[in-house]
């Protein structure tokens, strides 16, 4: 629990600035999500004036997905030992001083390395805001300050669409990194002037598990690295099985490690509380369909429909705005509804949007379906983060906004290994829509069974502290 004086500080929604700071920290991870996104439409740029291969190409997202995830239970760990502030700034500069680097890059190698600097930045900052956020806020505050949160992230990857498209026609691919150093360094002034000391739990400090932290670190990566080339050689592909055995063997490593160390890096009991366990569930879903959302809406706008990367950008507004506003009002409903009713209704309202361009496979029809899929998506971001951190306490929230973020980057790496191998014959150049039609229809029917999973694992009244 917290102490009088850190109640003074953060407790009960207190901190005259606290939304002031909220607005700094999702601007922080708007910028994060949305260095997915927008790095991909740039791509192509990118390889000619590089000299890119193929792989390498995937592998400038790769490096900083890969990395990203792999690292978050690190990152949300060292801010529940360490204090989140101070891991908010490091990651906060590393993911600068990454992006400087990247867009500099003159070479291959360079660029690649700019992107594993963005990624360890990124796997810092991220847990550690949310860490924040959750401490700054309680109650129906906190429910509304996590709309808010899921909203900016939640629209990052389609705004980032548009953002791409405009940088790359316009300035260059290098700006796309460029442009996340002045947003880095207001935000870093902007916390360094609104954050309130927010110190590690009380007591003596225990050492950080840094067995355990390689031993995730590498089960992680390596279980996002095998959802990664499935989708690009198959589920049954040699690299996809071995990469997948490594994660399994690691991650029953990590667990033992857990039990046996003095201080282990988390208490496995935490995800299996009920709570946080069907917060996991909603995030890997909930980002599941919407990288499935982006990543056949992209495919079929530009390769089937004809658009270039300007209007595609263009036809996702509407997809981010309606990502934002369903996150925003599920922030505002959940203490009214309760969590396990807005889950269902979002999963189902997710389930009839991208039905739409499952059966009439036009420009139209599929820009307002994964619209309306999107506005029910952006809605289950904030009951899933609401339902696992709700009951969480200061001491753990670093850790458990960690997991909950690496249970994000699971869920778009399984998004797009799932449908990009569903659609693989709608992804040839003369593949027809047949593809696209059945991958939409799998994303669907999938909501739908996850609508009837989380009417039971959601606890039946909403999560608060």
């Amino acid at each position: 629990m917290m102490t009088a004086t850190q109640h003074e500080q953060v407790g009960e929604g207190a901190h005259p600035k606290r939304w002031l700071a909220l607005g700094l920290l999702g601007t922080a991870q708007f910028m994060l999500i949305l260095d997915v996104t927008v790095v991909a439409i740039a791509l192509p740029q990118m390889g000619l004036d590089l000299n890119l291969s193929r792989e390498a190409m995937t592998w400038v997202v790769a490096a900083y997905t890969v990395t990203f995830g792999s690292l978050m239970l690190l990152g949300g760990r060292s801010a529940d030992l360490f204090g989140s502030k101070p891991i908010v700034y490091t990651g906060l500069f590393i993911f600068t001083a990454g992006s400087l680097l990247a867009g500099l890059s003159e070479s291959g190698g360079v660029l690649l390395g700019g992107r594993v600097a963005q990624g360890l930045g990124a796997a810092l900052l991220s847990p550690a805001a949310l860490s924040v956020v959750v401490r700054l806020f309680t109650g129906d505050e906190r429910n509304r300050a996590l709309g808010i949160w899921s909203a900016l992230g939640g629209g990052g990857a389609a705004v980032g669409v548009l953002l791409g498209g405009l940088i790359t026609a316009g300035p260059g691919w290098p700006w796309v990194f460029f442009i996340n150093i002045p947003v880095g360094l207001i935000v870093l002034a902007g916390l360094l002037w609104v954050l309130p000391p927010l110190p590690p739990g009380a007591g003596p400090r225990p050492s950080l598990d840094i067995l355990g932290a390689l031993l995730v670190t590498a089960a992680t990566g390596s279980a996002i690295y095998a959802l990664t080339v499935a989708g690009e050689l198959g589920w049954t592909s040699p690299q996809t099985l071995i990469a997948a055995g490594a994660a399994v063997v690691l991650y029953l490593l990590f667990g033992w490690r857990q039990k046996t160390a003095a201080s282990p890096l988390m208490n496995l009991s935490l995800l299996g509380r009920r709570s946080v366990g069907a917060g996991v569930f909603v995030i890997l879903i909930a980002t599941a369909l919407m990288v499935a959302v982006f990543f056949l809406g992209t495919f079929y706008f530009q390769q089937f429909a004809g658009h270039g990367p300007l209007a595609t950008g263009l036809l996702f507004l509407p997809i981010a705005l309606a990502t934002m506003t369903g996150a925003n009002l599920g922030g505002r409903l959940i203490a009214r509804l309760g969590a396990r009713a807005l889950g269902a209704v979002g999963m189902l309202i997710a389930a009839i949007g991208l039905m739409v361009p499952a059966l009439w496979p036009t420009t139209v029809a599929t820009t307002i379906g994964i619209s309306f899929g999107a506005f029910g998506i952006g809605a289950l971001f904030v009951v899933a983060a609401a339902t696992a951190l709700g009951q969480i306490g200061p001491a753990e929230a670093g850790i458990a906004s960690g997991l909950l973020s690496t249970f994000h980057e699971f869920g778009a790496s399984v998004g797009v290994a799932t449908v990009s191998s569903i659609a693989a014959l709608s992804l040839a150049t003369d593949g027809g829509t047949a593809g696209f039609q059945q991958a939409f229809t799998a994303a669907a029917i999938a909501a739908v069974v996850a609508a009837v999973i989380s009417t039971i694992a959601i606890p039946r009244q909403p999560a608060r502290t």
